[in-house]
């Protein structure tokens, strides 16, 4: 029978059996990206989602320049699911396109640099997009980031590579937390986004950790007609 399951859910089922069995204990070392793309023949993107879902559904840890282990059974806990917008889209058979309205190095303000843990004035990278689905826009990013996180940051392209994905890859997520509220569009986003100044938006505020750093803190502001936000949670 031939297996129908998305690539990303074979390699996760395969991580999953060799950790019920016994095979792996925790602490183990867990097959990288690449040797996962050779072994079942897939993309990086593929390998990366499979392991960046393991890790937040508690069975493994991913701590850059130490790969990935089989955790200690205390880690396993709930955890939101934290998703790429682009994999989402692609997810629905969709095309994801994305502007990128700013990227710049700027200086800290109190208030920022409050949030981050650092002095005022501190160097910090900041990026504005817009996200589209079929052309039709669904997400204003205004994201900063900590350099010391992901020093290489204002090098990525964008328009194929999401501020998301960047920072599961080379900041991974230690702790998160966010905020949701309904709000209205300022007048920028309004027309950024294609909507009305009065049309009901649904705003994330989420600040992100990885290992000593605060890595980013962004607002994602949805409109509220356009896009529905999901979580996931394992037991």
């Amino acid at each position: 029978m031939v297996n129908e399951a998305p690539a990303y859910e074979q390699v996760k089922n395969w991580v999953r059996q060799h950790i019920a069995s016994g095979a792996w204990r925790p602490g183990d070392a867990v097959p990288s990206e690449a040797a996962l793309m050779e072994q079942f023949a897939i993309s990086r993107m593929t390998a990366n989602r499979a392991l960046r879902e393991l890790a937040a559904e508690g069975l493994v840890t991913r701590v850059q320049g130490s790969g990935t282990r089989v955790a200690e059974l205390h880690r396993i806990s709930s955890r939101l699911v934290i998703r790429d917008i682009h994999e989402e889209v692609a997810e629905r058979g969709h095309v994801h396109t994305a502007r990128v309205l700013l990227a710049a190095e700027e200086k800290a303000g109190a208030e920022l640099a409050e949030a981050f843990g650092l002095r005022k004035g501190a160097r910090l990278f900041h990026t504005v997009l817009v996200h589209a689905e079929n052309g039709v826009a669904i997400q204003y990013e205004d994201r900063w980031v900590n350099p010391a996180a992901a020093p290489d940051y204002l090098r990525t392209d964008f328009t194929q590579v999401s501020p998301t994905l960047h920072l599961l890859e080379h900041a991974p997520l230690t702790e998160a937390s966010y905020c949701i509220e309904a709000c209205l569009p300022t007048p920028q986003e309004a027309k950024e986004l294609g909507i009305k100044r009065g049309e009901p938006c649904l705003s994330m505020k989420r600040r992100t950790v990885s290992g000593g750093n605060v890595a980013s803190v962004a607002r994602l502001l949805y409109p509220g007609t356009r896009y529905s936000i999901a979580g996931e949670f394992q037991a």
